[in-house]
């Protein structure tokens, strides 16, 4: 039995929406595909549409097992935090077809996970997720953030695990 996982992040936006697709086993991660879905142009509806129409196709393609997903944080304006809850949605919703584990993490917790504090700049996370997976190139901010979440993800599922077995192991004594 396998013990990699395929977790797909997503970096929600109502206008440009970052992916990033990693197969991770143990302490490795090993970079699979990202992007962003840009949806700059018609309606909000619209746009909607094309973010869960593409993030559609990116669930049938990568086949995902788990999605790691940043949650949505208060904007400078209730409607902006609207937007962002809505195309949060959207790229949620294309996801179901799968029935994969989904995982929310905050903006500062995932920044926390990949540079060592809360309060990263976007050009530090770019870095950070750049050198831990050997890349050649920086992907765009968008898809640099969603690999960053599904990086939080694969380090959080790796202290779950040593905390379940450790637990196992203090029961079983």
């Amino acid at each position: 039995m396998s013990d990699t996982v395929r977790i797909l992040g997503i970096d929600p936006g109502s206008r440009l929406t970052g992916f990033g697709v990693l197969d991770v086993a143990g302490s490795s991660a090993d970079y699979v595909a990202s992007g962003t879905v840009r949806t700059i142009d018609g309606s909000f509806p619209e746009r909607l549409r094309s973010i869960y129409e593409s993030v559609g196709d990116i669930v049938a393609r990568y086949r995902p097992d788990v999605v790691a997903i940043e949650s949505v944080f208060m904007h400078k304006n209730a409607g902006s935090a609207l937007k962002l809850g809505q195309a949060r949605s959207a790229a949620l919703c294309a996801t179901f077809s799968l029935d994969v584990e989904v995982h929310e993490y905050a903006p500062r917790e995932i920044k926390q996970a990949i540079v060592g504090t809360g309060a990263a700049t976007k050009d530090q996370v770019q870095h950070m997720v750049v050198a831990l997976l050997k890349l050649d190139s920086p992907p765009a901010e968008d898809a640099a953030d969603a690999l960053a979440a599904a990086l939080c993800h694969g380090h959080q599922r790796r202290i779950r695990r040593a905390l379940d077995r450790r637990a196992a192991m203090a029961g079983g004594q």
